[in-house]
Formats: C-alpha cells, sequence, structure tokens
C-alpha cells in the first residue's frame, strides 16, 4: 500500500497544509481527524488498515487531510467570531483548492468525504455546504451541533455552518445523489446526535443509512469496524 506525504500552501488559510494519501488509485475520500488532530490520525490509529483491501484493489484513495481546529472551534482564546471566520477560511480552502485538485488527480466530479468524531462533523458539514463537491458522506461517532465551542455566541455565520440549524432550510437537487452513513454504537455518546440527524434527513425527505452497532462505544475498535463497511458501498 503506497504512502505519500503531501505539503502544500493555502492561499486562503495562507499557511501550509499537511495531507497523507494513501493507494495509487481509486475513488478519492477525504479523511477528517478527530479534535484537534493531523493528517497523520487515521494511519496511527490503524483505520488505514482496516481499509488496507480497498486501497489495494484499487477501489479508493485515501486523502488524510490535517485540521485547523487548533486555530477555529478549540481556540479558547479567540473571539467566537474569529473562530468561526478561521474555519469558513478552512472550507474555503476545502471548497476552492483541495477539492478542485481531487477531481483533477481522480478523474471524478465529487468526491467522498468521512470523519470520526469531531472529523464526522467536519464531514458533514462540508457535505451539506457543498453538495455539488460531494458524492458520499460517512460519519463514525459523530456530533453535528457546534454551538458548544462558541460560548453562547451566534450570527449568520455560525447559523451556516451548524448543520442542525440549517439544514432544515436547505435545498439541493445533489442531498438526492449523495451516499450518506451516519455511524454510531449502542453506548456511543454521540448517539442521540444521530439519532437528531437521522430525524432531520428523514424530514426532508433524504435518503440516508443510520447504522448503529451492537455493544460499540466512542473509539476506535468501532470506527475501524465501520469504515471498510462503509467504504465498500462506494460503486
Amino acid at each position: 500500500m503506497q504512502e505519500q506525504h503531501r505539503r502544500f500552501y493555502s492561499h486562503h488559510l495562507g499557511q501550509d497544509i499537511d495531507m497523507l494519501v494513501f493507494g495509487t488509485w481509486g475513488y478519492p475520500v477525504v479523511i477528517f481527524p478527530t479534535s484537534g488532530g493531523h493528517d497523520n490520525e487515521a494511519r496511527d490509529f490503524k483505520l488505514i488498515e482496516a481499509a488496507r483491501p480497498l486501497i489495494e484493489a484499487g477501489r479508493v484513495k485515501l486523502f488524510c487531510i490535517d485540521s485547523i481546529d487548533a486555530h477555529s472551534w478549540y481556540a479558547k482564546h479567540l473571539p467566537p467570531d474569529v473562530r468561526i471566520k478561521n474555519h469558513i477560511f478552512y472550507d474555503q480552502f476545502l471548497s476552492d483548492e483541495l477539492v478542485p485538485m481531487l477531481q483533477q488527480e481522480c478523474n471524478v466530479d465529487k468526491i467522498g468525504v468521512a470523519g470520526c468524531s469531531f472529523g464526522g462533523f467536519h464531514a458533514l458539514n462540508f457535505a451539506f455546504r457543498h453538495p455539488n463537491q460531494v458524492a458520499h458522506l460517512f460519519t463514525m461517532g459523530a456530533a453535528f451541533d457546534i454551538r458548544q465551542f462558541v460560548d453562547g455566541y451566534h450570527d449568520e455565520n455560525l447559523y451556516y455552518n451548524n448543520p442542525p440549524e440549517y439544514l432544515p432550510g436547505a435545498h439541493s437537487e445533489h442531498f438526492q445523489w449523495m451516499n450518506i452513513i451516519l455511524g454510531t454504537a449502542e453506548h456511543d455518546f454521540c448517539k442521540d446526535s444521530n439519532f437528531q440527524m437521522s430525524h432531520i434527513l428523514s424530514q426532508k425527505g433524504i435518503r440516508h443509512t443510520l447504522d448503529v452497532k451492537p455493544f460499540g462505544n466512542h473509539d476506535w475498535p468501532v470506527w475501524r469496524e465501520m469504515f471498510p463497511q462503509y467504504l465498500n458501498t462506494i460503486g
């Protein structure tokens, strides 16, 4: 299984971004790390190893991107409006810089996005903000309401980055073509968030799968079980 480290400059962020790439060809899936995590996290916690057969078979090519959580949602030293704006710069980097690069590299119109825990928030928020760029969305042990990170602050920028708020009123023909799996487990403390998100999607008629693993909790072993199963749904 080929592993490649890439570092490239983001004009939106004004800094270098690191990314680990696994595989030589296949459908592109961007993996977001958990809270404050980095590009090596999915490899180090064996999530990539769980997907090895699909990577080596050329089914998928995985792109593990770095986060800037320390400058956005987790930047308690910054005012809430600045944290949100920094996240928006990250969103613009993904949409305007990263995704076009992957579309060209892998010769696809849309990509897949995935993430565990806080990475699942990033994946779902990006997918529904940019449904014209995403065909597959896989979340594992995620929660989706971002208001807990901004100390009671609220503005339009927060609204449009908080899926439980903006999704009920959001509309796109691309929603109906997205392959969506919300993964959680019986003893996952984020389970209720997944049921709530599933309810929002159902109310909008958006097809999706809510996958609840029995006896599992909020940890890597259950996510390693989920990930190859979800990747295998990519046609």
